[in-house]
């Protein structure tokens, strides 16, 4: 198995059982999130209970709905941002980031990252931007949205920002 984790916080945001798919050359992976209910228990003992002249109190499993990749990972959902606070993120992000990337990896990085900004600032208004479970403020954000009519979000991470880690 393998997982992602974050350059520059550590945690651990991304793993090889979510597939991701490069857009903007690269630079940001999209992976498909999923809405998934957890604790949610179905007893079935075959007893008829209307027939036994009881009512059906049902099993109270605390049954709650989550977003796999949120759970998973536990990464903890941010505020949103307007579009000067989202710019000074990615100027210092950039800066943060681009001394741990080696030769090729920093010059693609370099020349791709403003057209991922742009793509990202046109969806700015539609994502939730969440951190990873240490919450460090210097940490990669990973955005999540919903396509037209979707309903599990699709998440974006900066690929560049990834460290694959084998488990």
């Amino acid at each position: 198995m393998l997982v992602y984790q974050d350059k520059l916080s550590g945690d651990e945001l991304l793993s090889d059982s979510f597939p991701y798919k490069e857009i903007e050359n690269g630079v940001i992976w999209e992976v498909e999130g999923k809405w998934v209910t957890l604790g949610a228990v179905d007893v079935d003992i075959g007893a008829n209970p209307s027939a036994e002249g009881e009512e059906d109190e049902g099993v109270d499993d605390q049954a709650v709905k989550v977003v796999d990749i949120v759970d998973t990972f536990r990464i903890q959902e941010q505020p949103p941002f307007d579009k000067k606070q989202f710019v000074a993120y990615i100027k210092k992000y950039i800066k943060l980031l681009t001394p741990k990337l080696e030769g090729d990896e920093q010059e693609v990085f370099k020349k791709n990252i403003e057209g991922a900004t742009k793509f990202l600032l046109g969806k700015l208004k539609d994502l939730q931007f969440f951190v990873g479970e240490s919450m460090h403020e210097d940490g990669t954000l990973v955005f999540a949205y919903y396509n037209d009519g979707a309903t599990n979000p699709t998440f974006l991470y900066f690929g560049h920002g990834l460290k694959e880690v084998k488990c």
